[in-house]
């Protein structure tokens, strides 16, 4: 199983998380590019980092929304959004390069996350800005419109689940302006990650088992609340019921 993690989320003076300590504890980092957070200094320190770390560095791509963080719906002209796409791949790959590495992977972030989970003409402009800059995996939602894209282009794509989100009972996101979007209970988060390693299941809100046999990569935000506590409980957990921990 892969631990993920999104780092790098501050920008100029502004911190977010711990990013140190996150790189410790997971084995993919999905570090901000620059769009809805991240800036130059930041993207080289944790590639810089991570690298040493052994951690992998994945293009969390974004809306170009920084002052929204990347969490508001933006009806983009999708050949834009593939040229973002591409231009925040192809600057986080000059400072993994510079920490001698590669991006390894690419996962969009926040709104464009949840909108290409049935928006396919943004999925298609996601798929065809990673497409443009090479074959790389894809990191998304099981059952969404831009896995499906991605498959089709070629791409390998990887199945992921939320230890810290709450689901709906189709397999998508609680919206974070809804009740239960979020799990702040370190012994919640360690449950969802027990059983999704065990049975292959997570648990919707409203108790309905979601079937979750085809994740490959656990997801730990690193600005929930008590991120950093939650992620080493999870990998302790995971690691004494024998389950390998290692990046995709």
């Amino acid at each position: 199983m892969d631990l993920n993690s999104d780092l790098g989320e501050g920008f100029g003076v502004w911190t977010l998380g711990d990013d140190a300590a996150l790189l410790g504890v997971v084995t993919s980092a999905n570090v901000a590019c620059g769009f809805h957070a991240g800036d130059p200094r930041t993207m080289r320190a944790v590639c810089d980092l991570a690298a040493s770390h052994g951690v992998a560095i994945g293009a969390q791509v974004s809306y170009r929304d920084l002052a929204g963080f990347g969490r508001r719906f933006i009806d983009v002209d999708p050949v834009e959004l593939a040229d973002d796409v591409l231009y925040q791949i192809g600057a986080l790959s000059a400072f993994a390069a510079a920490a001698g590495v590669r991006v390894a992977y690419v996962k969009p972030h926040g709104a464009l996350y949840n909108a290409v989970v049935h928006h396919e003409e943004q999925a298609a402009a996601v798929v065809a800005g990673v497409r443009a800059w090479g074959e790389v995996p894809v990191l998304g939602l099981p059952g969404s419109a831009f896995l499906t894209a991605a498959s089709a282009a070629g791409l390998r794509t990887v199945g992921e689940a939320f230890a810290d989100r709450g689901y709906t009972p189709a397999g998508t996101l609680v919206p974070r302006r809804e009740a239960g979007a979020l799990l702040t209970d370190t012994a919640a988060v360690v449950e969802r990650a027990l059983r999704l390693a065990s049975d292959r299941q997570i648990v919707a809100v409203d108790g309905t088992v979601v079937d979750a046999s085809t994740v490959e990569s656990l997801c730990l935000h690193g600005d929930t609340p008590g991120a950093v506590q939650h992620a080493q409980a999870v990998r302790a957990a995971l690691e004494d019921t024998g389950v390998t921990l290692t990046a995709f």
